[in-house]
């Protein structure tokens, strides 16, 4: 295998900040798009390695004729089995539809750019569709289809930290009645959710193994933030999973039964926010909920980190916020009045 570095790293066009490698293998000069000068000079140097080492390179395509289209199949192909692969479904129709015929290595950062002032409202939509159209180009490099990904070069937004929707005690009580009655079945997994706080990816992955009712725990060995932790129980949680018993379970066994392929809380827990009369309300906001009210009972940031598994002690800070209601009463408690 023959090799001969002229001009292993160049920009072009000079000043566009694009750059490229160039090497020959066995006489035959092989040129990729890269992006990033150190993205560029580090794929150089291992390409040089694996000629010298006789590692086989990537069969490069002839990108020319690559569509957007199909990088985004081979994305929806890698999380077909993600518990959000609706949402990935819809993302992929829309970018789809506007950005799908584009060759593939012709579609720029300043395109997309353009396309998601136009289509986004938000920053935070904004960024969910950067960050699907880069995870199509990544799994693209991943197969060798394409060698740069123009999604990385676009500026992330800023997103405000918004408003924490959660339940209060009024609404909680109006769904709670909603489910019992229309959806028994799933009323325990409702209790659960809003009085642990566990995501529903923990939440819905527990066996019998992880739950100790004698001792009001539940552990959790793989969660978000990669850390296991372990979720405590009140009377209303250690209740609603005494109800979900059943004799003959072995310890192995999950506590809920999917339905489908994946979990789904929208077929029952939608209709009940309906007819509850609770708007601007998902599934994850219960976890919002169970954080508002250890702030509203007292509880300090500290402890809602830990109760809730939060990485940082910011992302708890967002629940200093109490209700108006709960706020007005603290204000009260500093009222006086001079003696007459």
């Amino acid at each position: 295998m023959r090799e001969d570095f002229m001009r292993g790293v160049f920009e072009k066009p000079v000043g566009s900040g694009v750059w490229w490698i160039n090497y020959y293998v066995d006489g035959k000069r092989r040129r990729e798009k890269v992006g990033k000068k150190d993205l560029a000079n580090k794929l150089y140097q291992k390409r040089r390695g694996d000629i010298v080492s006789g590692r086989k390179l990537p069969e490069l395509r002839d990108s020319k004729s690559l569509r957007f289209s199909e990088l985004i199949d081979d994305a929806l192909e890698y999380v077909a089995d993600h518990k959000d692969f609706r949402s990935y479904v819809s993302k992929a129709g829309i970018v789809r539809e506007a950005l799908g015929k584009k060759l593939a290595n012709e579609l720029t950062p300043q395109e997309i750019e353009r396309w998601l002032r136009s289509h986004c409202k938000t920053p935070a939509t904004a960024n969910r569709y950067k960050a699907f159209i880069s995870l199509c180009y990544r799994e693209g490099v991943h197969n060798g289809k394409v060698t740069i990904n123009p999604a990385r070069l676009v500026r992330h937004r800023r997103e405000g930290s918004g408003r924490l929707r959660f339940l209060t005690r009024d609404e909680y009580v109006r769904l709670y009645k909603v489910i019992e009655r229309k959806f028994p079945e799933h009323l325990a997994e409702f209790i659960i959710s809003v009085n642990t706080g566990m995501r529903l990816s923990e939440q819905y992955s527990l066996t019998w193994s992880q739950v100790h009712l004698d001792r009001r725990t539940v552990d959790l060995i793989e969660t978000k933030n990669g850390s296991a932790r372990t979720v405590h129980l009140n009377d209303d949680s250690t209740s609603a999973f005494e109800s979900l018993r059943r004799k003959g379970q072995k310890a192995t066994d999950p506590i809920f039964v999917k339905q489908g392929p994946r979990f789904d809380t929208r077929s029952w827990f939608v209709p009940s926010l309906e007819e509850a009369e609770i708007e601007d309300y998902v599934w994850h906001s219960n976890r919002h909920t169970f954080c508002s009210w250890l702030a509203m009972a007292g509880a300090s940031i500290k402890e809602i980190q830990e109760l809730a598994g939060h990485k940082t002690i910011t992302m708890s800070a967002r629940y200093s916020h109490l209700s108006p209601e709960h706020r007005l009463s603290v204000i009260d408690r500093i009222s006086s009045r001079p003696s007459e």
